[in-house]
């Protein structure tokens, strides 16, 4: 992993995990709407990382992962801790690499994706998120087992591969103004943050939180990384308390901001996709659409191309999984 004095991270660890990954990883379709460019004023590019293996982005970064693993650490498996997608990408790609894994998820993780995370071949481990660690938690397992620990974001393994999501955007369409990143742990707004700004400097990269979880936007206020309690929010996926260590100097340098967003506005986005795009989105996968849809972003202002025309947005939509009677409960019916 090529490492600099002021990043772990670089456009070329992106670039060489696209290498590993293209034989595992779906390379996703951009959608365009012309019915969402004429609401925000805007072309705007949507990378459905709903319709990735696993259901979500995070499947890129567990198969960058699995590539790496010795002969000796897929022979003893692997451990992860998450509320849902990192478990179910993890999963997914230790069956795919003949391992095992072990998944540390909260008791009130959503249904769908303990039952989908199971149906891989996982055995799941819950605790209580209020109470306990799942870091720790995760390195005992780790440690009692001889298990090999995939961190869910604070890793240059997994933020490189999460980055691959916004390399194939820029592949396929080209220089943006601005690019638009939903933020938990901040793995995929790092990586994508780190393609994009190495690919076309002058890009904007805004990142997008829910208001009820708002770490990172008060870590970049505070100039220093701050915990909030565990968000209430229906963007279960965007749950994280703090910053990693890994991810938010890497954000901090290369975000212009962190945008927030309501949960009425998540669901208003869920809506859109719903029944104008005709896919399914789960709430944090509707993060960065929502502050597009909620005029957060002034179009009008998004770079340097704006002055030839309309602005051209890309927008990353990162994850679609969400049970049908939870999606329900979330949307009201």
């Amino acid at each position: 992993m090529t490492e600099t004095t002021d990043s772990v991270l670089t456009l070329d660890d992106v670039r060489q995990a696209a290498t590993r990954i293209e034989t595992g990883v779906h390379r996703t379709p951009v959608v365009r709407s012309r019915t969402l460019d004429r609401l925000v004023g805007a072309e705007v590019f949507l990378k459905c990382e709903n319709l990735q293996r696993a259901g979500a982005f995070k499947f890129r970064g567990a198969y960058n992962w699995m590539t790496q693993l010795t002969p000796r650490q897929r022979e003893h498996g692997v451990v992860a801790y998450s509320s849902g997608n990192h478990a179910q990408a993890v999963a997914l790609a230790a069956r795919e690499f003949n391992t095992s894994a072990v998944i540390v998820m909260p008791a009130d993780a959503p249904t769908a994706k303990r039952d989908a995370t199971a149906g891989y071949g996982a055995e799941v481990v819950t605790y209580d998120r209020y109470t306990e660690s799942r870091e720790a938690i995760g390195e005992q397992l780790a440690a009692d087992r001889g298990l090999t620990l995939i961190p869910p974001y604070d890793h240059p393994r997994t933020m490189a591969g999460q980055g691959t999501a916004a390399l194939e955007l820029l592949e396929e369409v080209g220089e943006l103004d601005a690019l638009l990143v939903p933020v938990g742990g901040g793995g995929l707004a790092a990586g994508c943050a780190t393609a994009a700004k190495g690919l076309y400097p002058g890009m904007r990269v805004v990142g997008v939180e829910p208001e009820a979880g708002d770490d990172t936007a008060r870590s970049l206020a505070a100039g220093e990384r701050v915990s909030v309690p565990v968000p209430h929010t229906i963007a279960d996926a965007l749950t994280a308390t703090t910053p990693g260590a890994l991810t938010y100097p890497v954000n901090r340098r290369l975000l212009e901001s962190v945008l927030l967003v309501s949960e009425d506005e998540l669901r208003t986005a869920m809506r859109f996709v719903l029944e104008r795009l005709k896919m399914l989105v789960e709430p944090a996968g509707a993060c960065a659409l929502a502050a597009l849809l909620a005029d957060r972003l002034d179009p009008a202002r998004a770079g340097c191309l704006a002055d030839e025309g309309p602005g051209r947005v890309g927008v990353i939509l990162s994850g679609g999984n969400i049970g049908m009677e939870r999606l329900m409960r979330v949307m009201g019916g």
